[in-house]
């Protein structure tokens, strides 16, 4: 039997009834039509913003891809951007239509993610945005997790500031604050004193500890996401058995969530509208002591860093 070919907009897609990565149990067909049925909800959030995506090829396990894939037509649009980790420059692309994010799923693109800054002009803009990433332990009950992102509420309610939330597809949540007229440094600083701010509010509960096995069963607050950082969008499918979504939940409606309660294949049906556009609050100005006050708390993963080393040498002395 041929392979199931199909065009769409002008993108020629073949394999369609194949399973689009080993064991994930859903066909290059469902991510296709997910993408399609969201493409006027994900072009938004995506345009304008250098995709990281993730994808998985047959046989394979999934891998993070910054730079376009090779062979991509001439249309796809992109923006070179400098990688820390590669020492080059990249060309990453920028979702900003219909036909693209077709384009990405017959490359098998099961994971969209962006930074908070948008890039004008060839250059990252201000951030639009901050995040708390809510990560519970391993096997950890989604209920903590919730009376987490509740204690993350009051704290962002507390310095005048309000969020939206959404299942991150995975296993926690996230707390989206859109944000204005701030350099990735204020943001950053921010973000660092509302998680703080978080923790402190239940320690046995919730915890700003990087190391995970400093955590105990606590859950994590991260505040790492800023400055380059990026978070998967919502409606974005993760590379999870099923692709379950990034999906949006409602403040009233947290205690009936469930991490992985929407995938590719039920989404279109279960969500109508845009509720991620109706729930994110006006862009919002950040307060100037809580932007002070996050200046004064060192960056999570360079002070877990410093104490490995402090840790490795008190040993080595010890001996």
């Amino acid at each position: 039997m041929a392979p199931a070919r199909e065009e769409r907009d002008g993108v020629t897609f073949s394999s369609l009834d194949a399973e689009v990565g080993d064991g994930l149990g859903v066909t290059k067909r469902a991510l296709l039509d997910h993408y399609d049925a969201f493409a006027d909800r994900l072009v938004p959030l995506l345009a304008g913003r250098p995709l990281t995506m993730v994808r998985i090829r047959p046989g394979a396990a999934a891998f993070v891809q910054r730079d376009i894939p090779k062979g991509a037509p001439d249309w796809v649009r992109t923006v070179a951007t400098w990688s820390d980790r590669t020492r080059r420059e990249v060309h990453q692309v920028l979702a900003e239509d219909r036909r693209t994010l077709l384009w990405l799923a017959n490359q098998r693109a099961v994971e969209l993610h962006v930074p908070f800054s948008p890039v004008v002009d060839g250059a990252f803009a201000e951030p639009t945005g901050l995040v708390l990433d809510l990560d519970p332990p391993e096997d950890g009950d989604f209920a903590a997790v919730v009376a987490v992102a509740r204690l993350a509420r009051r704290a962002l309610a507390d310095a005048g500031l309000a969020a939206a939330v959404k299942t991150t597809g995975s296993s926690g949540l996230h707390l989206v604050v859109p944000v204005h007229g701030s350099s990735h440094e204020d943001v950053a600083a921010a973000t660092r004193a509302l998680a703080s701010r978080t923790a402190a509010l239940d320690p046995a509960l919730a915890t700003v500890e990087y190391v995970v096995a400093e955590r105990g069963e606590r859950v994590f607050v991260d505040s790492t996401r800023s400055g380059r950082g990026t978070i998967a969008v919502a409606y974005s499918p993760r590379a999870r058995p099923g692709l379950p979504i990034s999906a949006p939940v409602g403040w009233d409606d947290l205690d009936g969530a469930t991490p992985r309660g929407l995938t590719v294949t039920d989404a279109a049906d279960r969500i109508s509208g845009d509720p991620w556009a109706d729930a994110l609050p006006e862009p919002q100005t950040l307060p100037a002591d809580l932007v002070a006050e996050g200046h004064t708390i060192p960056v999570a993963r360079v002070a877990a860093m410093h104490e490995g080393k402090r840790r490795k040498k008190a040993a080595e002395e010890g001996r």
